[in-house]
């Protein structure tokens, strides 16, 4: 007997958040170590050398310090949520010195933190994090090892966090790479599906193209932020130290790709604006769509490159689409690909500028670029 349709969805659903869930604790397996040793070697540290009696502020300033939050740059995030830990906890010791513990007291003391840390700082894990350390200051039972012990413990959780955060840093180059792949992958299908709209005749098709270009933006922002923080490793961490130059030329690359992907979001539009109101010689169909496919194809093959753990399999992809690249550049002429009208002729000269960006992207100078375009004297518009 076969299971029902909800059984089935239900499994499925399960299947699903299995996979998705065992993979988040792969990639979050070298963070969690990170935020073990941080929080209990500061616990040790803090109860064996400083002699603190339970320092629970220490373990919980390094987990913080630590945790899970994807973007951003990591050291300054580390250091402004360590400082946060700190400034509240020692304006709750201060306060509930002066004050005393109790409601309002803790009204008075979170009341302050958050001020304070709105002038300090505008970040809001800063705000977050100071107000929350202070409130549990007034809310716990007093320090038996003095006024400002649970401070000093916060120092040395943060100080752990950093530690651990400078000497054993994730792998710069993985997020970039897993964004990479997926921006380009997103990419790659915007070109052919733009080759479809032409081959197809069909406008809505290239306004579907435009809208899954518009929703790269999101993808671009990811590469863009996770790459400033994966600089921020290779020349801060010893341990990356010498990747700084293979992270620097993704820097280069995605400059040139985001560049590209703009100019893409421009040629679906007008490529939608085309096939609305103008009727494109076969010639031209053909040729158009068979540029736009073979495009679609290096980027995929530039994608390869980019995401490559191996320098001999990357600098082979490159040379493979820097080729492809400049096979391309070669045919867009609109004389050459049977473009008679205006309005055509605009889709060639869009294409152009985006293939000069994505041969820049595979490691060619501008001037290099360029010079594999096809040239246009002579052109005659017929």
């Amino acid at each position: 007997m076969q299971p029902s349709r909800p059984v089935r969805a239900i499994s499925r659903a399960v299947r699903t958040r299995t996979r998705v869930g065992l993979a988040r604790v792969r990639s979050g397996l070298l963070q969690t170590f990170q935020m073990t040793v941080a929080s209990v070697g500061a616990y040790v540290i803090a109860e064996h050398l400083l002699g603190h009696s339970g320092p629970i502020f220490a373990a919980t300033a390094a987990l913080v310090a630590l945790g899970f939050a994807k973007g951003g740059l990591r050291y300054r995030r580390v250091l402004e949520v360590s400082i946060g830990c700190t400034l509240g906890i020692a304006v709750g010791d201060a306060l509930i010195h002066v004050l005393g513990t109790g409601v309002w007291q803790a009204a008075v003391v979170l009341t302050t933190s958050i001020l304070l840390a709105r002038f300090l700082d505008n970040g809001t894990l800063f705000t977050t994090q100071m107000g929350l350390q202070s409130v549990l200051v007034v809310l716990l039972p007093p320090s038996a090892d003095g006024v400002f012990a649970r401070s000093t413990d916060a120092v040395v959780g943060g100080l752990c966090a950093l530690a651990m955060a400078y000497f054993v840093p994730a792998d710069p180059r993985r997020q970039p790479r897993e964004d990479l792949r997926r921006l380009v992958e997103e990419f790659a299908g915007v070109l052919r599906e733009t080759a479809r709209a032409v081959s197809d005749y069909d406008a809505r098709a290239a306004w579907h193209a435009l809208v899954r270009a518009r929703q790269t933006q999101p993808l671009i922002d990811s590469v863009i932020t996770g790459l400033q923080a994966s600089l921020e490793i290779v020349r801060a961490s010893p341990l990356y130290r010498g990747r700084r130059t293979e992270v620097e030329h993704l820097e280069h690359s995605i400059h040139y790709l985001d560049l590209a992907v703009r100019n893409a979001r421009v040629l679906a539009r007008r490529t939608a604006s085309v096939l609305n109101h103008v009727t494109l010689s076969d010639e031209a169909v053909a040729s158009l769509t068979g540029a736009l496919e073979d495009l679609g194809d290096a980027v995929t093959t530039l994608g390869h490159a980019l995401t490559s753990a191996s320098p001999g399999s990357r600098e082979s992809y490159l040379r493979r689409a820097r080729t492809e690249l400049a096979d391309v550049a070669g045919r867009l002429h609109p004389g050459r690909m049977g473009v008679r009208t205006m309005e055509g002729e605009t889709l060639v000269l869009d294409t152009r500028p985006m293939v000069v960006d994505l041969l820049e992207a595979a490691g060619m100078t501008h001037d290099e670029a360029r010079a594999q375009l096809v040239r246009l004297e002579g052109w005659d518009r017929g």
